[in-house]
């Protein structure tokens, strides 16, 4: 898979998100967390298999030397791949080398699949504000140069 960096407005982006929203209405996630509202301050990554644009995701700074993941979305065709692993690690790579070597996110807790995926990438449970949410950090080790 070949992962690119894109803009908020990207249409392929688009096509992903929108993906993902239909996708999380018919799992009944509320609509105030499905909301996409494309941000500057968000870096966008795009996964492309064979031409097609299959995979999505997003980091955003939060912090002095943190980032925080955002949604990571793959066609419902394309995964059982390692997709997904694929994005985080090009996150990762992203936030670190961007000084950001805390990584943070935050999701629905009954979605057991994201949570596996986030726990065996090293990823580890931190206390969250809201009972129905799960939170997860992970720090990366420095980069040297």
């Amino acid at each position: 898979m070949l992962i690119e960096i894109r803009p908020a407005l990207d249409p392929e982006l688009a096509a992903l998100i929108t993906a993902q929203q239909r996708e999380s209405a018919e799992s009944g996630v509320p609509a105030g967390q499905r909301m996409f509202q494309p941000d500057e301050d968000v870096a966008y990554l795009v996964g492309v298999v064979n031409g097609r644009a299959v995979a999505c995701a997003a980091w955003q700074a939060v912090g002095p030397a943190a980032a925080e993941l955002r949604r990571i979305y793959v066609r419902p065709a394309f995964r059982g791949r390692g997709l997904a692993r694929q994005m985080i690690v090009a996150i990762e790579e992203e936030a670190l080398a961007a000084g950001r070597p805390l990584l943070r996110l935050e999701l629905e807790a009954g979605m057991s699949a994201a949570i596996a995926l986030y726990q065996s990438s090293g990823y580890r449970q931190a206390t969250s504000a809201a009972p129905d949410r799960v939170r997860f950090e992970k720090r990366l080790p420095a980069l040297v140069q």
